[in-house]
């Protein structure tokens, strides 16, 4: 098993990497481009680097000043809609020019990394919803850069290389079963499920023990997706052994916060 330490370095050597192929995918776009929208509703190829850099820049509070965020988490979410800081940041980012806007992404993920690997062993970070180690603050932040960045590519037309490093996205998306359920107001199944996805190389991963009655099998790129709300569950080459494996796969989440509207069937967007 791996040290806590060599994780966490694997993580943020997988998030510098995934923040550079999205990087690469809008550094040279010209200003009408970063207007262009995305499947998100009401945000612009902008709006979602600038909720990109916006969240780095919670997550560094977080890191570097864990009581400062609690006080700025508590008064984001006392109003009538708890969610709204969330469009509210995006706004404000997009409204930066371009170039101020990517520059001001590439220096905070520099300063999270940073952070993030200066932490003591062991510290657990407040957060939206729940307490996060860095290995766990850093993977959340790679599959946010990852689902933000399927958004964008899907505006431009760009098909990305898939890598690797789905497996974190998979991983987040596993551990975040009852998350899913919760968000809902569903109460989670007792029994673990078994998750086997098959990666681009062909690698399986696999979670949860090999005899659970409940199983979910198919393509790791499809799987990220649904989990992440980028692509509709029938449209997803993911399949489910079991009511309830089934029933998950309806309702995944992989992120912190309410569930998402996802995608129409592709047949019918």
């Amino acid at each position: 098993m791996a040290e806590p330490t060599q994780v966490l370095d694997e993580v943020l050597d997988d998030l510098r990497a995934e923040t550079e192929a999205l990087e690469g995918v809008v550094a040279a776009l010209p200003a009408a481009g970063w207007a262009t929208p995305t499947p998100a509703p009401g945000w612009t190829v902008a709006h979602q680097i600038a909720h990109l850099a916006w969240t780095d820049e919670r997550a560094l509070l977080a890191a570097t000043d864990p009581d400062a965020f609690r006080r700025e988490a508590a008064a984001l979410t006392a109003g009538p809609d708890p969610a709204a800081f969330i469009d509210e940041g995006a706004a404000r980012g997009a409204r930066r020019p371009p170039d101020v806007l990517l520059a001001g992404w590439r220096a905070g993920t520099t300063a999270l990394a940073a952070a993030l690997a200066a932490l003591p062993e062991g510290t657990r970070m407040p957060w939206y919803g729940t307490a996060m180690s860095a290995p766990s603050m850093a993977t959340g932040r790679l599959m946010e850069t990852w689902a933000h960045g399927e958004d964008v590519a899907d505006a431009l037309g760009v098909v990305r290389e898939s890598t690797a490093r789905l497996r974190h996205v998979v991983r987040i998306g596993v551990r975040a079963r009852d998350y899913a359920y919760a968000a809902r107001g569903l109460r989670p199944p007792a029994a673990p499920f078994r998750v086997e996805v098959t990666g681009p190389g062909g690698e399986v991963w696999a979670h949860g023990p090999a005899d659970a009655a409940e199983r979910v099998t198919g393509d790791a790129l499809d799987f990220c997706r649904l989990v992440t709300q980028r692509l509709h569950r029938d449209d997803a080459d993911v399949h489910a052994e079991g009511a309830e494996a089934e029933r998950w796969l309806g309702i995944a989440q992989a992120f912190a916060g309410p569930p998402g509207q996802g995608r129409a069937r592709r047949e019918e967007a």
